[in-house]
């Protein structure tokens, strides 16, 4: 943390003002943590805890592919699951059995090869893989140019006027390697800064 605010003044002020960097140890394991990801997609926070709850009370416990697998889809829509979140949980499932998607050994990928092998899962593109790789596999140098919470708290952070694409974040990015995960936690905490400002 201390590299990132000699090299920047504005992440040192954000490191002096804010919250301290941390990312919580997972709590569920990677397969869950993937099918939470799907079904919280494009919905607000209550109506997404809900249903993922209803979802993960069908196995009782055992939240595994197989037995996403053995449920009838009928089962997950009456769950509260769309039509399009059903094929992308079972899809994913599938990928995991059939060695697609290799879940034991993914944390000793790197994180393109990461991305590039969660990218084929129905549902998931690279800004669930980046998630994933930040809180679930905890990795330091992720920058995910694409996730708009990074775009405002940057153009927030250094007072830009328009948010930058992701192009122009992407080379923003190079001089706070190998902590891109640490900076884009800290443009995440210029936007609870504001929010906590308007109150």
């Amino acid at each position: 943390m201390e590299s990132l605010a000699r090299r920047d003044k504005v992440m040192a002020g954000l490191l002096k003002r804010t919250a301290r960097f941390h990312l919580p140890r997972p709590s569920i394991g990677h397969f869950a943590k993937l099918a939470e990801s799907i079904l919280h997609q494009q919905l607000a926070g209550a109506a997404a805890r809900a249903i993922h709850g209803r979802f993960v009370a069908l196995f009782d416990g055992d939240l595994s592919p197989e037995a996403v697998l053995a449920v009838p889809p009928r089962k997950l829509r009456a769950a509260g699951l769309s039509g399009s979140k059903v094929a992308a949980i079972r899809d994913l499932a599938a990928r995991v059995v059939d060695g697609t998607v290799p879940l034991r050994g993914i944390g000793r990928l790197g994180d393109e090869d990461v991305i590039s092998r969660l990218s084929v899962v129905r549902g998931i593109g690279r800004w669930t893989a980046e998630m994933f790789l930040i809180f679930q596999l905890r990795r330091l140098d992720v920058w995910p140019v694409g996730d708009y919470g990074v775009r405002t708290g940057y153009a927030l952070a250094y007072g830009l006027r328009k948010l930058p694409t992701p192009k122009q974040l992407e080379a923003e990015g190079e001089r706070f390697r190998p902590y891109r995960t640490v900076a884009a936690w800290y443009c995440w905490e210029a936007v609870h800064e504001r929010r906590k400002a308007r109150k």
